[in-house]
């Protein structure tokens, strides 16, 4: 049932034209356009790709677990869907297994085809691979606890409105393509405590400067999967 569930779910996300824009091409158009182009200003060593693929890696996360599923799960809570797959055999662990498998599984296409097209622009990447997979797991933790209890706590159009503010929000503020470092000191301090900052910097540590496992964000991000996946599982209404 898991599987199936799973495989029903990934059918309707890649069939779903707004969430594709959403999740696969908003980060896409945003790599080339300022890999091309010397809008802002990017730190460290090496190309603009160096600098900005890791983000939009991060982006790319967080537009799929957060965003992409706040909305459409909000909008199935709105319509009954979930209530009725609530009453069905299925159980409801299973259903949100799934939907979290569901965003395992674009996930993988969205970093697949975004390293190919950053690969293409010159992208140089370095450091260990098992940090990055542990960086994008809890990221994508961290992003679906907080989708979720967005999407079973507030109604559907209050939940497409504000998960798509916040996405442009974190895109602008969450270190993704503009550094943290021109933010003024105070404001940076905050920033640096958000998941979506702990997981680009974090990308950004390994891939781009070749540093060792970025421990201090893996533990911001852990904390905010604990603290979204758990304030989820107690406040999210299934009608």
């Amino acid at each position: 049932m898991l599987l199936a569930q799973t495989a029903f779910e990934t059918r309707m996300l890649l069939r779903n034209g707004e969430q594709l824009l959403l999740t696969v091409v908003i980060p896409t158009v945003l790599l080339v356009l300022f890999s091309a182009v010397d809008v802002v200003a990017v730190e460290g060593p090496g190309k603009r790709v160096d600098f900005l693929a890791p983000g939009l890696l991060a982006l790319a996360v967080m537009s799929t677990a957060f965003t992409g599923q706040a909305i459409a799960t909000g909008f199935e809570r709105r319509y009954g869907v979930l209530k009725r797959l609530g009453a069905s055999p299925l159980p409801r662990w299973t259903l949100l297994t799934a939907k979290t498998g569901c965003v395992l599984v674009t996930e993988v296409l969205q970093v697949a085809l975004l390293s190919v097209i950053a690969l293409a622009l010159g992208w140089s990447p370095h450091g260990n691979p098992l940090a990055v997979a542990a960086l994008l797991v809890l990221g994508t933790a961290a992003f679906s606890g907080l989708g979720l209890l967005m999407a079973g706590t507030l109604k559907a159009e209050a939940t497409l409105a504000a998960a798509n503010l916040v996405f442009i929000l974190l895109l602008l503020a969450g270190g993704v393509i503009v550094p943290l470092s021109k933010f003024p000191d105070a404001v940076r301090s905050v920033l640096e405590l958000l998941p979506i900052s702990a997981l680009s910097d974090g990308l950004r540590s390994v891939l781009q400067h070749g540093a060792g496992v970025p421990w201090s964000d893996l533990g911001v991000l852990a904390a905010w999967s604990v603290l979204g996946l758990a304030a989820a599982a107690r406040f999210f209404r299934w009608e």
